[in-house]
């Protein structure tokens, strides 16, 4: 079927130029309208208002161009029925056969610093929308064009065959829904971010965008992909100074680093394995929280993830090339850090200058649907503990036991952190038993358990994980609360001397 009419209105004119010559050279009549005519009239490239077709002029500050049956007939007249056709002969509407748009900067605009909200709802396309859906909905007769990337291979095709295959046109057909549909949902997701989040939408509209395609997903045999939220916050904006490219599995550790980072106002270094802390360390020195981080376990570190909050000097660099490292992100380097990771080619290292979370919620998908649920940013209140032995935690025990209580939250259920001088010692993680958990934990902690305190994500349903914490040393424990056997553990604590934190707050992770 040969393209007799095109109608383009675009905001993004990268490539129109070529692209419009091309289509006047093959004999295509041109219809445009506002920003996009102008553009094509000063470039000399022969084009015909919309007005000239519809005899209506924009209206309302332009916020009515394109709105007209006139228009809308022709891209949505089906050339197979005779009826629809001899309705457009009888009031001289011409067929649009090619539909070239794409919208409003709205992603663009939301993601501006201090952005008001008038300026926003002016940049919600309307009728371009309207004519992607119309094009792309009829795409068996008119081919439509969202993005200028498709601009080659479409001109290139309509000059060799002189028109586009069916495939082709269903390929373009559903970009142009996928793009109408993240449109939407850019709009409803930042709209819906000024409410107050009283309960869960009834229809709930993700709007993603392909950052880059991966290597594969978390096993070679899988395809993978990163997807960006708009506006692009987190590790959609990290930089990447250098080593391979990023894998399924790399981003997921480094957004685990990340996370656990967030609690943290102190100098702290986190090392990840399989998105599961295996060392954290707060202390005054970057170089020494990497240290103190990596020496809780220093076999599982070894080629792990690092996250540092603070910048990375020259020496801090060296400790971290020392080992095999996978990636690392921070929030800057000293150059003289990113020469001495240069020695180690293949690892990443990523600069990530904001690491505030703007997650309200989170998505789990299940077979058949998502399971969504607000975000775990309750804070721990300290005058909110209640202490439930017969000996208090001294000063000290309660910043560690603090301490202790922001990386359990991060560790996969079931969940023992011990530590001690703001340093993970040992960690118990994933394990289908309270006291499995425990036993790993002061495994790992070995000798440096004794004198230290220990965390757990949820309550002890019997007193026996209490009883080997109290046999390795631990001194105190915070822990939820909420067992019907909890006088249980409080008595075994009472008899080893040991103090007992409730939080009344459970940080299951699964």
């Amino acid at each position: 079927m040969k393209v007799r009419n095109a109608l383009i209105s675009v905001w993004d004119k990268r490539g129109l130029e070529e692209f419009a010559r091309g289509l006047v050279e093959l004999g295509v009549q041109l219809f445009s309208s506002g920003g996009t005519a102008r553009f094509l009239k000063e470039r000399g490239i022969p084009v015909k208002e919309v007005s000239e077709l519809t005899g209506f002029p924009e209206i309302l500050d332009g916020r009515v161009k394109t709105l007209h049956p006139l228009i809308h007939a022709g891209i949505l007249a089906k050339r197979n029925q005779p009826s629809h056709l001899s309705t457009l002969e009888e009031r001289g509407i011409p067929t649009i056969d090619l539909v070239v748009v794409n919208l409003y900067p709205f992603v663009e605009t939301i993601s501006k610093s201090g952005v008001g909200l008038e300026e926003v709802l002016e940049n919600i396309d309307i009728g371009g929308p309207a004519l992607v859906r119309a094009a792309a909905k009829n795409y068996r007769d008119v081919i439509v064009v969202v993005r200028p990337e498709r601009y080659g291979e479409v001109l290139e095709e309509l000059r060799s065959k002189g028109d586009l295959g069916e495939e082709k046109r269903l390929e373009l057909a559903v970009e142009a829904f996928a793009h109408t549909s993240y449109y939407d949902s850019s709009i409803f997701t930042y709209l819906a971010g000024l409410l107050p989040q009283r309960t869960f939408p009834t229809f709930l509209g993700l709007g993603y965008r392909k950052l880059f395609d991966l290597r594969y997903g978390q096993n070679p045999h899988q395809r993978g992909a990163f997807y960006a939220e708009a506006p692009a916050w987190g590790m959609a904006t990290a930089k990447l100074h250098q080593g391979r490219e990023l894998s399924f599995n790399n981003l997921l550790d480094l957004d685990a680093a990340v996370e656990i980072l967030r609690e943290f106002e102190e100098t702290t270094a986190v090392v990840i394995k399989h998105t599961n802390p295996c060392g954290v360390a707060s202390d005054p020195e970057v170089w020494k929280a990497y240290v103190k981080a990596r020496e809780c376990d220093p076999i599982s570190a070894y080629g792990g993830v690092v996250g540092i909050n603070r910048k990375v000097d020259r020496r801090t660099a060296e400790e971290i090339t020392s080992t095999f490292i996978e990636a690392v992100v921070a929030p800057s380097y000293e150059p003289e850090a990113l020469e001495v990771m240069k020695k180690k080619t293949n690892m990443r290292v990523l600069e990530l200058p904001s690491f505030e979370s703007r997650a309200r919620i989170r998505f789990k998908q299940i077979s058949g649907g998502l399971l969504v649920e607000e975000e775990n940013s309750l804070l721990l209140r300290p005058e909110e503990l209640r202490v439930v032995t017969e000996r208090k935690p001294t000063r000290e025990e309660m910043e560690q036991l603090l301490f202790a209580w922001k990386v359990v939250k991060h560790v996969k259920s079931t969940a023992i952190v011990v530590s001690r001088d703001k340093q993970v010692v040992g960690i118990g993680a994933g394990q289908t038993s309270r006291v499995d958990s425990t036993e790993i934990a002061l495994k790992k902690a070995g000798p440096r358990a004794k004198g230290a305190v220990l965390a757990s994500d949820a309550f002890f349903p019997f007193p026996d994980s209490v009883r080997k914490a109290a046999e390795a040393g631990i001194t105190a424990i915070i822990q939820p609360g909420g067992s019907i056997r909890d006088r249980e553990s409080v008595d075994e604590a009472n008899r080893h001397g040991m103090a007992m934190l409730f939080t009344g707050i459970r940080h299951f992770k699964h």
